[in-house]
Order: C-alpha cells, then structure tokens, then sequence
C-alpha cells in the first residue's frame, strides 16, 4: 500500500504540472511527436523510446501508459490493423490520456487506441468494473470481503482485462520500478501470460548495478521518482529467463547514469525478449546453421549450435530461430518433403545430414529481410 500511495500521488502531481525529477533525456521521433498535443508532450515522463519496436498490425500493450504519449506514438506505426491499449492505474494519468482520443483518432483516420485502468502486475483484473462492484457492494465486514475476492477471481476468469495470448508487443517505459518487490515476478508472469505465441517485448526502465539497500527502497522520494524500486540489472534479465522468455537481451543501454545514489548508478536500459511457441518438440526434419560469428553458442534449452554445422531441431525450436529476434543469425533449412511428425527433439548438438533437406526451403536473413 505504501508504493501504491506513493506512486499514484507522485504521478497525479505529474499530470496536473511536470515533474522535472521523473524523467530522463530521451530522443524521440519527432515526426511521430508533431501530431501529439503539447499537453501529453510536456507530462510525459520516461527513460526510453519502446516504440522503436513497433510494427504494422501489432496489437500493443503500454504497461503504465501515463498521458499516453508512447500510446499515440506507437498508434501511427501499428496502422489502421494494429490496435494500442494503455494500462494504467492513476486516474489523472488516465484523464489526460483520454481528453485528447477523439482528437486523435480523427488525426490517424480512426479510433485505435484505447486506455484502460488496471494494475500491470494483475492485468486480467478491471480495477474499473471493480470500482463500480464496489460502489454498489461496499466491503464492511469479513463476509464482503470475501464478497469482493470471489468476484474478482470470477471477473479474472471471465471478463480479463487483458485477454491470454492476446498480444503481439508488450511495451513499456520507466513503469517497472514502480511496482512493489513482492510483485516483480508476477508482473512478468503476467507480461508472459497476454503475449501470443511468437510475441515480443519492449522494456525501457531504470536498472540498478548492485542490490538497493532496503532503506533506500523506504524512502518515498526515490521510490516514486523510478530509483529505489529498479530492478537489479542481474535480476532484470533472469526474471524474465524465469517467467519463459528466450532470447532475452538488453538491446540499449546508458553508458552514463541517471542518476547515482550512495555509490549505487542507475541508469536507462531497454530490455528485448521472445515468446516462443511452446514446448511440445516434434521432430519433421528441419535443421539450422549457426553463422557465427563465435566457435558455437548455447540456448536457454541447452541446445548447442556449432559455427557452420547443419544442425536437426524441432519444429518450434526451428520457428524460434527463424522467426524470432535471432533469426538474423540463424540459416533454417526445410526439408523438400515434411517427414511424418515424431515427437522427438534430437539430443543436444546432433547433425543433420544434407541428404535429409538437399532442395528444401532456405530462410536466410537478407538485409534486415528473409530471402528464401
């Protein structure tokens, strides 16, 4: 209850006047930002710029969206297939979003983006809906609390704010910090649990290079100015290894801190990762080559790919590689002729003999581009 106290009067000041201390120096698009009203310009507060990671016909998900200003950003890259929801728990924050829809959605020729209010560590919960039952069911004694409990467990259930397998990006910029230790882990469940098969995620947030002390963690200014609530930059990354995301890599980094307290830097980080597609192996003949440029790397799986060695996966791990972030350094070779599907992932670092995909399909990355 204290971070949340914290975070939403800290953040309601933001809306209502900037806040100088909550953001970092951060090069934005600017041809994204000049159809963005200068009201959601000025309160943004940030680390990052996620919408680099956006593509056409995404369904994004801004986890604590704040004024919206990545929202209507990422709005004009994800064209009018795409959609963008912005999460977030603060009502002024949600305010200032929402005044300016109607404006914008006749600026990008259609309504596609829409805010919501929820908690990012629990995004299947309408804190909304919840709001109303409560206007109408107040807890006063044990019984309506345990009113109240079941009716979120059946409102998770049937109604999610935000669906399963939902989403094709999950985006977010300096928002991770803010939410309380005991509910890091669980808010990167979460992140896993709305993400589509194949699905990606974006993370621009405030890292810490050793553990923060807890009394730094107490005091409410570093709190909710996105310091003593960072991640440690070991930790950031293993808790998404954790939750099941492979290819996890911190895609930028500041050389310089934000921001150095008791020897501790912190500093802009964002973090790029890869839902992938399961873990059923079935085994059709598919085979991968590794380019280098090291003598051979690893997986999270454990899986070994030698430099230059054709080498038999299974269908979702050829998938993995082919069409995931790490495509680009990854050559997939089909067989001619799908065999008959075995389920059977081949032991760690097995050949696959040429003879078995000689006239097959080739996925070769070209340019930025898959050439077959």
């Amino acid at each position: 209850m204290f971070v949340e106290n914290t975070v939403r009067e800290r953040y309601s000041e933001g809306a209502r006047e900037r806040q100088e201390a909550l953001c970092c120096p951060v090069d934005y698009d600017r041809e994204l930002l000049k159809r963005l009203p200068q009201e959601i310009i000025d309160k943004d507060y940030g680390c990052g710029d996620p919408s680099l990671y956006v593509q056409e016909g995404d369904t994004v998900l801004d986890l604590g969206s704040g004024g919206g200003k990545i929202c209507y950003m990422a709005a004009q890259l994800v064209g009018p297939e795409g959609l963008v929801i912005g999460v977030d728990m603060n009502d002024d924050m949600l305010g200032l979003a929402r005044k300016y829809q109607p404006e914008m959605a006749e600026k990008l020729g259609g309504d596609r983006v829409r805010f919501v209010k929820g908690y990012i560590q629990d995004l299947a919960l309408d804190v909304e809906a919840m709001e109303a039952y409560l206007a109408e069911h107040p807890v006063t004694d044990a019984a309506s609390l345990a009113a109240l409990k079941a009716w979120q467990t059946r409102q998770r259930r049937e109604r999610p704010l935000i669906a399963d397998h939902s989403v094709d990006l999950v985006i977010s910029n300096c928002v991770l910090n803010l939410v309380g230790d005991g509910d890091k882990n669980q808010l990167v469940e979460e992140i896993f649990r709305v993400l589509k098969p194949g699905g990606r995620v974006a993370i621009s947030d405030i890292v810490a290079d050793e553990p923060v002390p807890q009394h730094l963690k107490d005091d409410p200014t570093l709190w909710s100015g996105c310091i003593s609530g960072a991640f440690e930059e070991r930790e950031f990354i293993r808790a998404f290894e954790r939750a099941g995301f492979g290819a996890v890599c911190l895609d930028r980094w500041e050389a310089e801190p934000w921001q150095v307290v008791e020897g501790i830097e912190f500093r802009a980080v964002t973090l790029v990762a890869f839902k992938g597609w399961g873990r059923e192996c079935i085994d059709r003949g598919h085979a991968v080559i590794y380019r280098g440029p090291y003598t051979e790397v690893r997986d999270e799986e454990g899986h070994v790919f030698p430099r230059g060695e054709r080498i038999a996966v299974c269908e979702r791990t050829f998938r993995t590689l082919t069409e995931g972030p790490c495509r680009k350094h990854f050559i997939g070779i089909e067989p001619k002729t799908l065999a008959a599907p075995i389920a059977w992932c081949a032991p760690h670092g097995t050949r696959r003999s040429p003879k078995e995909t000689k006239g097959g399909r080739q996925i070769v990355e070209c340019g930025g581009e898959k050439c077959c």
